[in-house]
Parts: structure tokens; sequence; C-alpha cells
């Protein structure tokens, strides 16, 4: 078995096995020509976006289209293209590097995000050889651009019920199609759309390349919007337009399938972003908190203040541990497919497919930890955090569609339980033997963990038990709801908090644990600390909202049982917490911007 095989560990697999520190990526192994793209990104956004950024708000005419046009100039719009048809061929990770470091682009990223993923990946691997010669180039450089269409007015969560209708014309070349989609992101100024529609009276969708350019296609003018007002948006409709047969995408009623993988890719996308947007937010905060004086002193020496900044640092850190995490996992799984003889544009579908759950879960807490990093940012400010004149306040103001995007937050926290669930059905994973496990165990004389007595002994202690929580929890649920479960929407997205919440944890110790053995960090440094604050206040959330969820479904002596059991699991040693937020906050005042 090959080395790519072995690593790349099953989806949702994170709540049974062991993890090892040397199975993970982590960011500080970036090798130099990632690093060389990832600082050409951060030198497009700083020369040629930030400085034109109030007038992409204003959407000047044809400034986003420019914009597009260097970066596809430079090559970043064809990171994830292969070679032989005009880009890079960029590993996965690789591609989530840029979207963060392109993340820092407000209204830019998500243009930039719109053409580069859920534009042109919906051709890139379900398109004909034909279908991608014809049009993929276009779209890596720059000279076409790309938008998705498929939320209707009366479609959103529930894709499917769209109402846009595909009819064969009477010769069979052609799809005549009509309908109305909104909230299109690039569909301003974007030359192909991949849109969503039925066929007759088809149940599913399935999806066709159509030319902004052909004929019966119109739209309504751009929307106002509360934030990322750069971004086109614009409604799209579509009046008997003649569709080539050969522009429909992949097989007839395979559009559901199509959508619902190229979420998947938009979600750890998203997280990307969201992570580089929550770094540039961090440095702002930490910029402000230096310059400004009160009581005559820096604000920044102030401990509410610091307590914040700590705070932005640790959910950022988090984030990001767990994002490059996966990253690497799918990047494992697609190297593991190829080897095996599948095509690489299969293979990376699938790759990213079998880690869905864990796409899910980072768009949830990705979006939550820019929101969390905005919000602190703007209370760091101050009244000038309110001003229009403040970078934080775009930062606010734009924040806040990353959990709407990509489907909702609600949306994803119930899909991230249904797909473990499911593979746990399908018996891809082993969930229910170790559930009957940890409720035998409920029933015995609890255990003394054994401690090696190493560095972060007391936090792996902390993560086994943490398991023990989200196994006894969920497995309870299912066997005493069945089928009634997936109707119990409060109860699966408190399982999907403790998820999210142990799979952030596992990620930063792992992430801390194989950078101690590697020797790029000492025992003092404050990736320790940052490390035992996280499972300090994860073992809080993950208590409630395991608690929230017995109490919902249990009662009297298994009730009883399951709290006392809970009560043992999230118990966590003693430490100082204002005392590792100082560490953390102090470091990054001497970095003065996030440093990790």
């Amino acid at each position: 078995m090959s080395d790519s095989a072995k690593k790349a560990i099953k989806g949702g697999e994170f709540l049974i096995r062991k993890t090892q520190a040397n199975e993970i990526f982590v960011p500080e192994e970036w090798n130099e020509e990632q690093r060389m793209i990832m600082q050409v990104c951060e030198d497009f956004i700083n020369q040629e976006v930030i400085p034109v950024l109030d007038r992409l708000d204003a959407q000047e005419e044809g400034l986003m289209v420019s914009l597009l046009d260097k970066a596809g100039a430079l090559g970043l719009l064809g990171l994830s293209v292969p070679e032989s048809l005009g880009g890079m061929g960029t590993d996965f990770k690789t591609s989530l590097l840029a979207t963060e470091h392109l993340g820092q682009g407000h209204s830019f990223s998500v243009g930039f995000g719109a053409h580069t993923g859920i534009g042109t990946l919906p051709l890139l691997y379900y398109g004909t050889e034909e279908q991608k010669q014809k049009y993929i180039p276009k779209l890596a450089t720059g000279e076409w651009k790309a938008a998705y269409c498929l939320t209707e007015p009366d479609s959103g969560s529930d894709a499917n019920s769209g109402k846009t209708k595909a009819v064969l014309s009477e010769d069979g070349k052609h799809y005549l199609l009509n309908g109305q989609k909104m909230w299109i992101t690039n569909g301003g100024f974007a030359d192909l759309y991949t849109v969503f529609a039925k066929i007759d009276d088809d149940d599913v969708l399935s999806a066709f390349l159509v030319e902004a350019a052909s004929e019966g296609v119109s739209m309504n003018p751009e929307e106002h919007k509360m934030g990322i007002k750069g971004s086109s948006t614009r409604q799209i409709f579509f009046n008997d337009v003649k569709v080539p047969v050969e522009n429909l995408l992949s097989e007839r009623k395979n559009g559901f399938k199509i959508a619902l993988n190229i979420l998947n890719i938009g979600r750890i996308k998203l997280a990307a972003g969201v992570l580089g947007g929550s770094k540039q937010t961090i440095n702002d905060s930490v910029k402000y908190a230096l310059d400004r004086e009160q009581f005559g002193r820096s604000i920044s020496k102030y401990g509410a203040i610091r307590f914040k900044l700590a705070e932005q640092v640790i959910r950022t850190f988090a984030l990001e541990s767990a994002m490059y995490r996966a990253g690497q996992n799918i990047d494992d799984k697609i190297a593991h497919l190829v080897e095996e003889g599948m095509d690489k544009g299969k293979a990376t579908l699938k790759g990213i497919e079998e880690y869905a759950a864990e796409c899910a879960m980072l768009k949830v807490a990705g979006s939550e930890c820019l929101d969390y990093v905005a919000d602190e940012a703007v209370q760091i400010y101050g009244g000038m955090g309110y001003s229009a004149e403040s970078p934080v306040e775009r930062s606010y103001r734009d924040s806040r569609i990353n959990r709407i995007f990509e489907g909702t937050n609600e949306i994803n926290r119930l899909l991230t339980v249904d797909m473990l669930l499911k593979r746990a059905m399908k018996g891809e994973i082993d969930l229910m033997g170790p559930a009957m496990k940890v409720a035998g165990e409920l029933m015995s004389i609890p255990e003394t963990p054994e401690n090696d007595g190493s560095i972060l002994a007391n936090e792996h202690i902390a993560l086994e038990n943490f398991k023990k929580v989200i196994l006894m929890v969920a497995g309870s649920a299912v066997q005493k709801l069945m089928q009634t479960l997936s109707k119990e929407q409060e109860i699966l997205m408190n399982i999907a908090d403790i998820a999210i919440a142990l799979y952030q944890a596992e990620s930063v110790l792992l992430r801390v644990e194989k950078n101690l053995a590697a020797g790029r960090i000492k025992e003092d440094d404050v990736q320790l600390a940052i490390c035992r604050i996280y499972f300090y206040d994860a073992a809080d959330r993950i208590a409630k909202a395991a608690k929230d969820a017995i109490q919902s479904f249990a009662e009297g002596d298994e009730a009883r049982m399951m709290l006392m059991g809970l009560k043992r699991f999230t118990k966590t040693e003693a430490i100082n917490p204002k005392e590792m937020r100082q560490q953390i906050a102090q470091k990054l005042i001497d970095s003065g911007k996030y440093f990790l």
C-alpha cells in the first residue's frame, strides 16, 4: 500500500480514530514554491486591490473586470486548472493557500472565488473534452469570466425545487431555456454561466453551459447589498434561450449532484477566504490598539483589549489548523485514487466528496470565526470602528454574507450530522460500535485516564473524552429517536457544534504536537498557550451543546446517567486563562501582525 493510501483516512473518521501528528499537514511546512505563490497573492492584493477598495465598492464600471484580468495575467485564475488547459495545475491545498491570501481583498475575493470556484470547476470536473477545450483556457487566463446560476426566488437551500425549464427543440439541436436566477455573483459581466434547470418534467436538475451573449438572456440592475458592495450581483432571466445540445453539462438529471459536489469545494474554499480576512482584520486590530491612546497609555496595554486580541488569534489559529489538515487529507485521497487508475478530475471530486462533512464544518467554523474577529475589531476601534473611514467597518459588513453563502450555517450544521450518519449506515465508518462501548462505560466504574507525563498529555486525554461525548450523544439520539431524528433540527445542530469544536481542537493539538516534535517551537511557545486555551473553552462549548441535546430527548435515569458521564468527559485540568491570553496578546503586539 502506498504512503498516500495509508495517510488518506476516511471522511468523518476523526470521530473514532486516533490521528497521529505526523499524519497531518501544518502551515509551517509550506515549501518555497508555495510561499512564492503566497507572496504573489499578497502583493497583488496590496498593490492592486486595497488602493481601489472604495472605487470597487462604488461599482466603478469595468474595475472588477480589470482586476480579474490582472489576476489572470499572473496565473492566479488558473491555479486549479491543469497545465494542458492553460493553468498551473497546483494541488488542492495550494489552491486553498492562494484563496486565503486573496481573501484579504473584500469584494474582489468574492468575484475571484466565484470565477475560479463555482464558475470554473463544474466545467473542469464534469465537462466533455470538447467543452473543456472550448472554454477552460479562456477562463484560466481571464479572457472570459464565469458565474454559477443555481438560486431562484423560491429555491435557496432547497435548490432542487428550482423552476427554470429546458425543452428540447423540434430539430433536436437546442434546448430552449426559460426561467429566472437570482443572487448571481459575477452576473453583470460573466461571459459563461453554468445554469441549473429541469428538462421537461424531470424531478431532478440538469446543468447547462450558457454563453451570456446568447439571445434571450437579460438581467436586472445590480443589487444593493449590505456588504461586498463591489461584487456584481444580478438577477438573470432566460427567455427562450437557445442552448446547443452539446452544452449540456454531464448527463441529464446529473445537475443536482454537480451542484452538491461543487458546493463541497465552495465550502472549504470559503473557509480559506475568510481565514485570510480574519488575519487581515487581526492586523488592523493590533495596529489600531498600538496607535490609540486613552488615559495616557496605548489601549494595547489594557487587559480588556488584550483579551479580544488573544481570542481573535486563538479562533483564527484553530480554523487555520483544521482547514489545512482537511486540505492535505483531500490531496492524499486524490493521490491514492489516481494511483489506482482514476482520472484526475474524477479523483478530485471523489477526494473532496470523501470529506464533505469536514468541508461543511469548516464553512461554519470559518464564517463564524471571521464574524467574531470583525465584530471585536469594531469594538477595539470604538467609535472609529463605526466610521466608514476605518478598514474594519468594511470588514464587519463584508463578513456577514459568509454565514449565508455556500449554504446557510444552519443547513451546513444539519448536513454535517446527516453525512456522518449516512457514512456510518453505509458501513464506511463504524460509529455505532464505539458509541455502544461508551454507553457501556457509563454503566461501569470510571477509570482514571493514564497520563504519560508528556507536555500535551492533558490535552490528549481531554480529546479522547470529547470524542466520547459525541459518540454518547449521537449514539443515544439515533437509538432513541430512530427515523424521527432527521426532523429534530435543534438536536442535530447541537451534535454538529460538538463535532466542529472537536475537529478544531484535535487539529490544534496535532499541529502543536508536530511543531514541537520538529523543533519548530519550544515548550514555552505561544502555540501551547493557544492549544490549552482552546481546549479549556471547547470543553464548556461541548458540555453546553451536549447538555442541551441530552435534555431534549432523554429523561429520568437515562438522562441522569448521560449527564454524569458528560460532566466526567468534559472535565479539564485547571489553567490560568488570563495569563495565557496575556502571553498570546503580547506576542501579537510584539509582532504587530498575525504571527503564526
